[in-house]
């Protein structure tokens, strides 16, 4: 709960932030009313004739009717694939199913017990950002693993486990664009930024590594400022809680055999998974020999689930948490039983993504913004910080990074050749407004997953809590990440293994 004791400037700003946002309606009402909003605005939009140029076809891109006959046949036709095809659903059942084995069985409790408790505090939050950062590798692994786990922690250390849920969501989504390794998101952006810079120079190639040197310095930068944060603003206003944990932390001799037992089988399914993506021939492996593009990538919640139900059963087994067979189900029942709430949040939810997207009122959003930038006259550093905002603003309104970038990099990344700035510079100021946003839009479609986590630990939390929660996030992480890029750019740093920030030719 937050303490309301603390009266300095800031900290009343942010409670302030926290009741005008808790004053909106029950999130999945707020989804409610904004279908019916984006209904009405599609309609009125069509009228007026709102359109927008696309930027690699060239054809005028219309306001859609909703409200027409078509559109209410895309309304009642899609409406159960709008839910059963959104993307957060599935991953999030998934993940759960496996972790609720595992915390069910006392797995997590114990080893959070062993490991945890003696860890600094300042070194808890740290390390928790930086998992969080490092968990983009596992595309939606962070926020349907890391975030609860990290309440657990911080709860097993006697600190409000929403501050964990802040920290890691931190990590996760405000700095989803920096990383000490090249992911899949890495190669899907270079991928993009080549083929827009085709339009100038057809011979130009972006690789996977063109922001590496850049991100990966980036890390170190979120996981400072992620726990500057944390400790000085978002902690001071949530109390601390009682540890719960047995023994004061001590672990009784049944819960030690179940770690070691659950360690011995770490190291076998490690091993297996090595085995699988070492090889160049590795069943885990892609296409030729691809790890971006493999299995491994793509089922990564499910072995991350299936890792987390078969550690719990062999630490339920060894250490008497489960007596009988049954007790496995009763863990997954028990974790699924508290996503009610979210399940009704997401159907709603995803209704709403896709009347936005039927009705073009987002691509249209994103070009004419983009265009009223490309408008002005402006220095290469003033010009990428400026690019770096558009696209926080532009986050707020369409969260997918993938289509973002599809839609406005042929707008943007031509533009920069032009004028001597590299497809990589406007591809990594890209990738830093759209991570630091992420957390701060209820239009994220993992922000409603992030109020269920809330919810389990504060009942009267809402958006407005979310918000005022993770505005200090956001803002820290969007000047400092915007100062990075001008000092990159003042020093002639590459943002890559032969990647300028600047063209010579």
């Amino acid at each position: 709960m937050p303490v309301h004791a603390n009266t300095s400037l800031i900290h009343r700003l942010l409670e302030r932030i926290e009741r005008l946002g808790n004053r909106l309606p029950h999130p999945t009402l707020l989804f409610v009313y904004l279908c019916l909003f984006v209904l009405g605005l599609s309609a009125l939009s069509a009228v007026m004739g709102v359109s927008a140029l696309h930027p690699q076809s060239g054809d005028d891109i219309d306001a859609v009717n909703l409200l027409s006959a078509s559109g209410l046949v895309l309304i009642l036709s899609k409406a159960v694939t709008n839910f059963t095809h959104f993307a957060p659903v599935g991953t999030v059942l998934v993940a759960i199913l496996g972790i609720g084995v595992a915390e069910h069985s006392g797995l997590l409790n114990s080893a959070l017990r062993a490991t945890v408790l003696k860890a600094p505090a300042q070194l808890l939050s740290f390390i928790v950002v930086i998992a969080g950062v490092l968990s983009s590798l596992a595309a939606d692994t962070g926020y349907v693993v890391l975030i609860p786990l990290a309440a657990i922690v911080f709860a097993s250390a006697g600190r409000n486990p929403v501050v964990g849920i802040a920290a890691a969501f931190a990590g996760v989504s405000g700095g989803f664009s920096a990383n000490l390794l090249i992911g899949p998101f890495d190669a899907l952006m270079a991928g993009i930024t080549t083929e827009a810079a085709a339009l100038i120079r057809p011979e130009y190639e972006v690789t996977a590594a063109g922001n590496y040197y850049f991100t990966a310095f980036s890390t170190l930068l979120i996981g400072v400022a992620g726990t500057w944060v944390t400790e000085r603003i978002v902690a001071p206003r949530f109390a601390p809680v009682e540890v719960t944990n047995s023994n004061d932390g001590v672990l009784s001799e049944a819960e030690r055999k179940g770690l070691k037992a659950a360690g011995y089988f770490s190291v076998l399914f490690i091993g297996l998974l090595l085995w699988g993506l070492l090889p160049e021939a590795g069943v885990l492996r892609g296409a030729e020999g691809s790890v971006l593009k493999s299995p491994f990538m793509k089922g990564i919640v499910v072995l991350v689930s299936l890792y987390a139900a078969l550690a719990g059963v062999v630490f339920g087994k060894v250490s008497g948490r489960f007596k009988q067979q049954s007790d496995v189900i009763v863990g997954m029942e028990t974790s699924m039983a508290t996503m009610a709430g979210y399940l009704v949040l997401m159907f709603f939810a995803a209704q709403f993504v896709s009347y936005f997207a039927w009705s073009n009122l987002g691509i249209i959003a994103a070009i004419n913004g983009a265009d009223l930038l490309k408008s002005l006259q402006l220095n290469s550093a003033f010009l990428l910080v400026s690019f770096v905002l558009l696209t926080a603003m532009l986050n707020l309104l369409i969260g997918s990074a993938s289509a973002k970038w599809a839609l406005i990099a042929p707008i943007f990344v031509p533009m920069f050749l032009l004028l001597g700035i590299s497809p990589e510079a406007a591809q990594v100021a890209f990738r830093i407004g759209d991570s630091t946003t992420n957390i701060i839009t209820p239009l994220m479609p993992y922000f409603g997953v992030v109020v269920a986590f809330v919810q389990k630990y504060d009942k009267d939390a809402g958006i407005g809590t979310i918000i005022s929660m993770m505005l200090p996030y956001s803002a820290a992480f969007l000047f400092l990440w915007s100062v990075l890029l001008v000092v990159w750019i003042l020093l002639g740093l590459p943002l890559g293994p032969g990647a300028p920030v600047l063209l010579t030719n």
